[in-house]
C-alpha cells in the first residue's frame, strides 16, 4: 500500500509584516533553520501599520511611566509583569546585537517620566512611587515635588510655565532606564535574519481566507499576479486588526464570540531638532477623570531615521477601518451572530469611552494644542503638525457574567491541534513580543530560548 505524503509550499506561513511575525520568524530561523518560512505582507513594505515608527509611541512599555497600568497605586502586579516581560525581550535583542545579527540603531536609552498636576494626582503618584521603589526593577526611580528638580529632568516641560498659582502644584517621577524603540527598523532587521536563513518575503500579497486540510492549511488570497493558494504545515496570523477576520475564516472555535472595536489615534509632531533635543525622555501624564485608560497623554522624544522629533498625544479618531490602510467595511466583516451581543455589552459598559471619543472628534485644533501646552507651555503652533497614527483593533472577549469585556492588552490564540495561531488586541504587544512568541513555540512543541545560539566566532553578552 502506498502512503501519500502531502506537498507543502512552506513549513510556516507568517501573515503580516509587523513586529510579531518578524519576531516569530527570527526565532524560527534560530530554532528550526531547516524549515521553509514564508512571510506574506499585503503592503509593498514591512511595518507599515502599528509597527511603523509614527504609528506608535515607541516607549517600549516597561511599566516605568504608564500610569494606566497601575490604577491602584498600591498594586504593582501589572508593572512588575511588564518590566519582566520587556526584560526578556531586551535580553533577546541584546544577544542578537552582540552576535552581529541585528543592528542596534532601533534602540535608544531614554528616561521615562511622569508629570502630574494637583493634589489628587500628586498623592496618587507619590503612593505609586513608594510601592514600586520596593522592587529592584524600579530601584532607580526618583520622585520630586520640587519645580526646579523637574526643570533639571525636563527643561522643556517647565519653559514658559508661570507661577505655581497659575498651573497648580506638580509632581514627577523619573526612571533613567527607559527606552525609545523604533519598531519599524527593528522589524526590518529581524526579517533580514529570516531571509538570511533562507526564508522568503512576498509583498503585495493579501490573505483573504484560511482553510484547514487533512495535514495543514491552505492560505488563499490576492497578489500582484492574481489569486494565489499556498499549502502550509503551520500558520501564524500577525495581521493586526485583520487577524480576527482571518481566524474566523479558519473556523477556529477558540475565537467564537470574540469581537474587535476599531480605535484610531492621531499625534501632534514637531520635527525641529532644536526643540526635540530640549526634552531628554518620554513624559507621561494622568488621564482626565472619566477618560479611558488608552487616552493617557504623553510627550515623547523620538529617534526616527537618524533624526530627533517630538510626538504628543494621543488624540482619538474614529473609523470603521481595522488597519490604517484598510477598508471602511473592515469592522463589519468581523460581526457574527455569535458576537453581536458581546460587542453591544462592551459598548454599554464603556459609555465613558463613547463620550470621550465624541469629545475628541469635536475638539478643535486649538483645543488639541491646549492639551499639549499643559506639558509644554511654550509650544509654537507653527512647529507642530497633526499626523495620523496607527489604527488599532481593541479586543472584546465573551464573559459569562458581563457578556462582553473590552481588553487592554493582547491575547495569543491558538488552535487545539497546534497548527495555527494568531495575536489579537493592541498595545503593549510589541514590547512583549519575545515572551509571547516563546509561549507560541512552546505550544508548537519547539524549544524556546531567550538568547539566540551564537555564531561559531561570536558569543552573546548579557544585556
Amino acid at each position: 500500500m502506498t502512503t501519500h505524503t502531502p506537498h507543502f509550499d512552506a513549513d510556516v506561513v507568517l501573515i503580516g509584516g509587523g513586529i510579531m511575525s518578524a519576531t516569530l520568524g527570527a526565532m524560527l530561523a534560530q530554532q528550526r533553520p531547516e524549515w521553509r518560512v514564508l512571510l506574506l505582507e499585503r503592503a509593498d513594505a514591512l511595518a507599515t501599520e502599528s509597527s511603523g515608527p509614527w504609528n506608535n509611541a515607541g516607549t517600549g512599555h516597561t511599566g516605568f511611566c504608564e500610569l494606566n497600568y497601575m490604577p491602584d497605586p498600591t498594586d504593582a502586579a501589572k508593572p512588575l509583569s511588564m518590566v519582566e516581560q520587556f526584560g526578556r525581550t531586551r535580553a533577546w535583542w541584546d544577544a542578537l546585537i552582540a552576535d552581529g545579527r541585528l543592528d542596534d540603531g532601533f534602540l535608544h536609552r531614554t528616561p521615562h517620566l511622569d508629570v502630574v498636576f494637583g493634589e489628587r494626582d500628586m498623592s496618587y503618584l507619590r503612593r505609586r512611587y513608594e510601592t514600586l521603589r520596593a522592587h529592584p526593577a524600579f530601584a532607580e526611580m526618583e520622585y520630586t515635588e520640587n519645580p526646579e528638580t523637574i526643570r533639571e529632568w525636563a527643561p522643556l516641560v517647565m519653559e514658559g510655565r508661570g507661577p505655581e498659582s497659575m498651573w497648580g502644584r506638580m509632581a514627577a517621577t523619573r526612571h533613567p532606564g527607559g527606552t525609545d524603540v523604533d519598531f519599524g527598523a527593528l522589524t526590518r532587521g529581524l526579517v533580514e535574519i529570516v531571509t538570511d536563513a533562507g526564508g522568503e518575503v512576498r509583498y503585495g500579497h493579501e490573505v483573504t481566507r484560511l482553510r484547514r486540510t487533512l495535514a495543514g492549511w491552505t492560505v488563499r488570497g490576492r497578489g500582484p499576479e492574481g489569486r494565489f493558494e499556498i499549502r502550509a504545515r503551520r500558520v501564524f496570523v500577525g495581521a493586526g486588526g485583520k487577524a480576527l477576520r482571518l481566524l474566523q475564516s479558519a473556523r477556529l472555535p477558540e475565537v467564537r464570540g470574540y469581537a474587535v472595536l476599531p480605535v484610531g489615534a492621531a499625534f501632534l509632531r514637531c520635527s525641529d531638532p532644536e526643540v526635540a533635543r530640549r526634552l531628554d525622555g518620554k513624559v507621561y501624564g494622568q488621564a482626565d477623570i472619566g477618560a479611558p485608560p488608552m487616552s493617557v497623554p504623553h510627550l515623547d522624544r523620538r529617534y526616527v531615521d537618524g533624526a530627533d522629533h517630538l510626538l504628543f498625544g494621543p488624540y482619538a479618531t474614529f473609523s470603521t477601518k481595522l488597519l490604517k490602510r484598510g477598508r471602511l467595511t473592515d469592522f463589519f466583516t468581523t460581526l457574527r451572530p455569535g458576537n453581536l451581543h458581546v460587542v453591544a455589552a462592551a459598548g454599554l459598559q464603556n459609555l465613558s469611552l463613547v463620550r470621550y471619543l465624541v469629545g475628541q472628534l469635536a475638539a478643535s485644533r486649538r483645543a488639541k494644542f491646549a492639551q499639549l501646552q499643559r506639558f509644554y507651555p511654550d509650544a509654537d503652533p507653527a512647529q507642530w503638525e497633526l499626523v495620523a497614527a496607527g489604527q488599532r483593533a481593541q479586543l472584546v472577549t465573551p464573559d459569562r457574567r458581563r457578556i462582553g469585556v473590552l481588553q487592554q492588552g493582547t491575547e495569543l490564540v491558538s488552535g487545539a491541534d497546534g497548527t495555527i495561531a494568531g495575536l489579537l488586541g493592541a498595545s503593549p504587544g510589541a514590547s512583549t513580543a519575545v515572551p509571547i512568541m516563546e509561549e507560541l513555540l512552546i505550544r508548537w512543541g519547539i524549544a524556546a530560548a531567550v538568547e539566540p545560539q551564537p555564531n561559531s566566532a561570536k558569543t552573546p553578552v548579557a544585556s
